[in-house]
């Protein structure tokens, strides 16, 4: 594809940049949070520019071009980050407000050109009319200040390739035929204006052909002389509120685990359980539930999104925690948020314990126990037939006893539960790991009152992935149909559901085919008993010096 600009048929073009990670979930993502908004059927995305000779198409590219007529942008859409025409502005979808809800979001750029290399992103810059467009100003509403008294500067973006001051200076000057009347200023600025040259880039974000050597930092001729993939022109939008990174300045780092009061070995990651909320659209005033909550990390990512949040596990110790400090609501107290609903129950018999002839559900998004970190369990004796009565005297603090509950009943469950309990609508998000012999078209769970609206794949070692799957209710849920509904959960049956269980035992048994597996092993196996050992010896330690502390205690 060829260059083009802001003016190319009266649209109004936006060049979304993704961060480099969780690729597999950026077009889901954004597919999700522009159809929560309302947006998805206003716009339509445009290919990327590349040279027709380029061998480098199929690389995973991290942006995106989106099209909006021009005459919406004031009328459906505004653009402006700041407070001016409020009443105006809550009578139009904020775009930056919309996009800015993105986890993998980095910036978002009004594009006035783009080309596959930079003198065409140059000459689509002069043949549009994105300067005009932008001295008038309409489109940044009546708040906006005037053109002539606007200051900028121009920053240069080379993805994985690092380019000197000078060499920089020599592109920004490629743009001085625009001659901005306003003061150039470098913090703070009214509009940033964006050059983006855009490289081929690896699975890490590195360049795939880097311009420096890796240790003398000497210019590799052969790659500096590789022409870019693309090249983009524009103005920033969300400058004044968000600054060019949207990321930036701690905005995610704030809900990392590491500062989190209360963990445990299964607690989601904050960015993932981010992405999940938007992938189930949670917003204000939705009900989200998590039937697996554990120590309550992805609840506490839709409670962030404004939802009311439930949780239930059938773990009565996890959903306590270790102390009154240090528990689930330890951490939604921490981030200023009301505490969430918490019942120890089992999910696999979900109809004993609520009423679920009504839909009450917006989003249940969660994280199932599949037996790689922790097992599941459901009630039950260990036992069979092995049913002991519970004293009235230890009703208060009885745990109840469970047993193994098989992966392939935990998705049937899990899948029957949302088709009750969703709203029409609703969404259900869930996390299903994965081994190289997954095959998504047969082996994920399925049910007939929900439709898949999107399967991304996130790979954590060579044999070993997980599948972060959206779906969506389309049907009422028939109760004459129930036990149907569970058997045909698994389109090949055991098959399907054993390529989801047992996943530890088919990693070990892969380890031990690897070399130096037996001295790894041991190696592990005494730090294991070391650590253990001297958890024991401050246990004892601390036990003693709480008795002596009572003997001086009581001689004083």
């Amino acid at each position: 594809m060829g260059s083009m600009s802001l003016s190319d048929n009266q649209e109004y073009i936006l060049l979304i940049e993704f961060v480099h990670k969780h690729l597999d979930f950026h077009d889901a993502e954004l597919l999700s949070i522009l159809e929560m908004n309302g947006i998805k059927s206003e716009c339509h995305f445009r290919s990327l520019p590349i040279d027709a000779d380029n061998q480098s198409s199929g690389l995973r590219r991290p942006f995106k071009i989106l099209s909006f007529s021009f005459s919406s942008i004031g009328r459906q859409f505004s653009i402006s980050d700041d407070d001016e025409n409020k009443k105006k502005r809550e009578k139009t979808i904020n775009l930056v407000s919309a996009l800015a809800r993105c986890t993998l979001i980095r910036s978002v750029v009004e594009l006035w050109g783009a080309g596959p290399t930079m003198d065409e992103c140059v000459q689509s810059v002069k043949n549009g009319n994105a300067l005009q467009i932008h001295k008038e100003g309409k489109h940044l509403g009546s708040g906006a200040k005037k053109y002539e008294d606007r200051s900028w500067k121009i920053t240069v973006h080379t993805l994985g390739t690092t380019y000197t001051r000078e060499e920089q200076n020599d592109m920004r000057a490629k743009f001085s035929f625009l001659d901005f009347p306003g003061r150039v200023q470098m913090k703070d600025s009214d509009d940033e204006y964006l050059f983006i040259r855009e490289v081929e880039l690896d699975a890490q974000g590195g360049a795939v052909y880097p311009r420096h050597s890796g240790i003398k930092k000497e210019i590799i001729p052969e790659n500096d002389a590789r022409p870019p993939l693309a090249c983009y022109f524009g103005r920033v939008l969300g400058n004044n509120s968000l600054g060019r990174n949207w990321r930036g300045s701690g905005r995610l780092e704030q809900y990392s685990l590491k500062k989190r009061v209360y963990l445990g070995p299964t607690s989601m990651d904050a960015e993932l359980s981010l992405i999940m909320t938007n992938l189930a659209q949670i917003q204000k005033g939705s009900f989200a539930f998590d039937p697996f909550v554990g120590t309550g990390s992805i609840l506490l990512t839709a409670a962030l999104r404004g939802a009311y949040a439930f949780g239930t596990d059938i773990d009565l110790r996890v959903l306590r925690g270790r102390s009154q400090n240090e528990n689930i609501a330890s951490n939604f107290k921490q981030y200023g948020l009301p505490p969430p609903e918490l019942v120890r129950s089992d999910n696999a018999i979900y109809g004993r314990h609520y009423r679920n002839h009504l839909p009450l559900f917006d989003a249940i998004v969660t994280d199932p126990p599949y037996g790689i970190r922790a097992g599941a369990r459901k009630s039950g004796p260990r036992k069979d037939g092995e049913v002991r009565p519970v004293l009235d005297e230890h009703r208060y603090d009885h745990v109840a006893q469970t047993r193994p509950y098989a992966v392939s009943d935990v998705m049937a469950d899990l899948l029957n539960v949302a088709a009750r309990t969703l709203k029409m609508g609703g969404r259900l998000v869930y996390v299903i790991p994965s081994m190289l012999d997954f095959d998504e078209s047969e082996d994920l769970p399925r049910h007939e009152c929900l439709r898949s609206v999107s399967v991304c794949y996130q790979p954590l070692q060579t044999e070993l992935g997980r599948r972060t799957v959206t779906m969506e209710k389309i049907k009422e849920y028939d109760e004459r149909k129930s036990q149907s509904y569970l058997e045909n959960t698994w389109v090949n049956g055991a098959e399907s559901a054993e390529k989801v269980a047992n996943i530890r035992d088919r990693l070990l048994e892969i380890a031990k085919t690897k070399p130096g597996y037996e001295e790894k092993a041991a190696i592990r196996k005494q730090k294991r008993k070391a650590t253990k050992e001297a958890k024991k010896k401050a246990k004892r330690e601390a036990a003693t010096k709480k008795v002596e502390e009572a003997d001086l205690g009581a001689d004083q």
